[in-house]
């Protein structure tokens, strides 16, 4: 086992004392190698670069310069100042300059970002951001729609709660005409 994943495990031990609870009771046992591993993998998208979730999916297609929504990619992610889970759809569009990506691409891309400690605010801008930065398209559009258990089970308590964030570039901000038609697509494209 791995120095770090020990030190860490030695946290997750502590925690539990500190919550009043004995980490060598039967049940808990394992619990600190299983919240290390959960951590792990819920915080996966620090390893991952998201230029190269995109790469070799960029396809040259210089007559088709419409709106492309990608509606309803759910996600996951981890509040970064409780370390609650925070969860949702995004809706993520672009207007193709010279390049089309792969579809699956766009979700990837969300993936990425939801797979590390975050704020739905910083979230949205970097989907937008890296997409307008790797596809150079017309404009992009990120809308992430989101419910916040660190709203819904401390603090306020707030149970119907959800949160939404938005981030417009290039055509999507200057031209309202666009902009009124990604929003329109993304509320009634069911």
């Amino acid at each position: 086992m791995a120095e770090n994943a020990q030190s860490a495990e030695s946290a997750v031990r502590q925690l539990l004392r500190h919550v009043g609870e004995d980490p060598e009771r039967e049940g808990l046992l394992r619990t600190p190698t299983r919240v290390v591993k959960a951590y792990e993998f819920l915080t996966r998208g620090y390893a991952q670069d998201p230029k190269e979730v995109i790469n070799g999916a960029l396809f040259v297609e210089e007559d088709y310069q419409e709106m492309i929504v990608c509606r309803d990619v759910d996600f996951f992610s981890l509040c970064e100042h409780h370390l609650l889970p925070f969860m949702g759809r995004a809706h993520v569009a672009y207007v193709p300059r010279h390049h089309i990506i792969g579809l699956s691409k766009l979700a990837r891309l969300v993936e990425v970002y939801a797979r590390r400690l975050q704020v739905q605010e910083r979230m949205t801008t970097q989907i937008a951001s890296t997409l307008m930065d790797q596809l150079n398209p017309l404009g992009v559009a990120v809308v992430l729609e989101a419910e916040h258990l660190c709203m819904r089970m401390r603090g306020v308590e707030k149970q119907n709660s959800w949160v939404t964030t938005s981030a417009m570039l290039g055509v999507f901000r200057t031209n309202v005409e666009t902009r009124q038609e990604f929003m329109t697509l993304v509320k009634n494209g069911k």
